[in-house]
């Protein structure tokens, strides 16, 4: 990057940390703390709850999920807005009701100590885990751009975010992510438009979005039930219903988002936002990658996006066989950018025939390319066993960085940074507050000052912080983040949904029978994971399904032993 470029990055993230810090002053108790003293208008908490939500994995992965994949994973979202109303109906009303910091003291109320204990437990585990994702993600840019071992960028990333957040608490993280998210939908039209903008004088938008049809690129949707196929319409309206709403109903890092708005009005507003905003927001983000797919016809793309492996290979034994694929990757794009010309000429005189011989003819050549890349990273894997041979993490920062103007770069790049520390705040201050909330103040320190507690959010931030950088350390091996976080959620989310569904609608169920329910649920879906019974989204839907019969059948069996008695 050039020196203009790092002075847009480091005045854009210097200004909104000490907004936040700023805005976060005089915070003394832990209700300021952990929620904002609940004070904050709708449209903060949906703008709190889209940032979240929209972690620097979804500015990274996504453009490279629609790269390669084209739009297929909208459908992910379709469940959405079904969720927002589920979850204004029925989660919002009695959280504020019954005035709690965490979702999970209200299942010490409906239940008991070990099924909220056990629940909390689910959960510091799942988000403990996915916060480390996205600690790497940014930590992935930071060490292309220095060409310096990710190792160093993950710390370096990781401190900074424990720094704020444990200063300001969620007051800093929520004014962050108000103007994290108003900076971040300008920077997505704007790489839009330079995209387009790129692409050769004879290709319009239109043409753009031809040749990506053509090429299978804009296939979203997809209306064959297959169980096996991860992104459908069907696993994405159902599984996706049950993902999300677990994810905002009972994720503490959503829960406590939406619990600082000043009334259930306000809060409800803030979700309905959120389900309104959030499918296009990701189709327009997906489509971006398409876009720069459409770019990458016209222009050599790299064999390979991950500079690191790249230069790995470069300077092995390996690199004369290296060399041999590159240059045949090079012949086979010469032959694919003539056929994709010829294409262009045939959408424009509108002749179907020369259009159909045409597609026929790019997808060829298409697919010698993707040969050739395959026979790459074998010989990367060859050479390095634990090489990352998964580079879609790569495509929109490789684009970014050597195809936009001066300048344009800085914003873009500040942008996945914005949404790094906004997504990792709110998951460190999650995971502080259902420390302290529900095992510190409960078990431990059960009648303590207010600045104790207070102290203890925030050594539990720190401690939760270094977690996720450990945790960071090992992320490169889970191939495209957005997917791994996403599969990561669908282990844990349907337990923790069929437990509060049990706790809302199935009165006469006791706090044993859902808790053994629940172990005998999450059990069968990490066995489920393992032998690749499934799509992961319809984990969501077994994990919740089975929590239900379960805590059914179990309370059944003990209410006739207690007949019997």
């Amino acid at each position: 990057m050039s020196l203009i470029d790092w002075l847009v990055l480091s005045i854009t993230l210097l200004f909104i940390i000490l907004y936040g810090v700023w805005k976060s002053r005089g915070t003394k108790n832990i209700e300021g703390y952990l929620l904002a003293d609940r004070k904050l208008p709708w449209y903060h908490v949906g703008l709190s709850v889209m940032a979240t939500q929209a972690s620097a994995i979804t500015f990274l992965s996504a453009p490279g999920q629609g790269y390669s994949d084209g739009l297929r994973f909208v459908q992910f979202y379709f469940g959405l807005p079904l969720a927002m109303v589920v979850l204004c109906i029925t989660f919002i009303p009695i959280f504020h009701k019954l005035n709690v910091y965490t979702a999970y003291e209200f299942l010490e109320k409906r239940f008991d100590n070990k099924t909220r204990s056990f629940t909390a437990l689910l959960f510091l585990l799942q988000r403990g885990l996915s916060t480390g994702i996205t600690i790497y993600a940014p930590a992935i840019i930071l060490s292309t751009i220095l060409g310096v071992d990710v190792f160093y960028t993950i710390i370096f990333n990781g401190l900074v975010v424990i720094a704020y957040t444990v200063y300001g608490g969620t007051k800093a993280v929520s004014y962050t992510q108000v103007l994290q998210m108003s900076i971040i939908f300008g920077g997505l039209f704007l790489a839009a438009y330079m995209v387009i903008h790129l692409l050769p004088e004879n290709v319009s938008f239109t043409d753009a979005l031809h040749i990506a049809g053509k090429m299978n690129k804009l296939n979203a949707i997809d209306t064959n039930f297959d169980l096996n196929n991860r992104y459908n319409i069907w696993s994405g309206i159902i599984g996706g219903f049950f993902l999300q709403l677990s994810y905002f109903g009972t994720d503490q890092s959503q829960v406590g988002r939406y619990l600082t708005g000043s009334s259930i009005t306000q809060s409800r507003l803030g979700l309905v936002m959120n389900g309104l905003i959030k499918i296009p927001m990701q189709f327009f983000i997906l489509l971006i990658g398409v876009l720069v797919f459409v770019f990458y016809q016209f222009h050599q793309a790299p064999i390979f996006f991950n500079k690191v492996e790249v230069d790995r290979i470069e300077s092995s034994v390996y690199k004369t066989e290296f060399k041999q694929l590159e240059n045949e990757y090079r012949a086979t794009y010469t032959q694919k950018q003539f056929e994709v010309n010829t294409l262009v000429n045939a959408i424009h005189s509108n002749n179907e025939k020369e259009i159909t011989a045409s597609r026929i003819k790019v997808q060829e050549a298409d697919k010698k390319n993707t040969d050739i890349r395959k026979q790459v990273t074998s010989l990367m894997k060859k050479n390095y066993a634990k090489a990352d041979v998964n580079d879609t993490n790569y495509v929109f920062l490789t684009f970014v960085t050597q195809q936009l103007p001066v300048g344009v770069v800085g914003i873009l790049i500040a942008i996945i940074f914005l949404a790094a520390m906004g997504s990792t705040a709110s998951g460190l201050n999650s995971l502080a507050s259902t420390t302290v909330v529900d095992f510190y103040k409960r078990i431990f320190k059960k009648e303590e000052s207010d600045e104790n507690y207070l102290s203890a959010s925030r050594w539990a931030t720190v401690l939760w912080g270094l977690f996720c950088i450990a945790v960071a350390f090992y992320a490169s091996r889970l191939g495209n983040l957005i997917e791994a976080v996403n599969i990561l959620g669908s282990l844990f989310y349907g337990t923790i949904l069929g437990i509060f569904l049990v706790a809302f609608y199935m009165k006469r169920v006791g706090g044993a029978a859902v808790f053994y329910a629940a172990i005998l649920a999450e059990a069968f879906i990490v066995y489920a994971w393992i032998v690749d019974l499934t799509a992961f989204l319809w984990l969501n839907v077994i994990g919740c399904l089975l929590v239900m019969i379960f805590a059914f059948v179990i309370q059944f069996f003990l209410n006739k032993r207690k007949v019997i008695a």
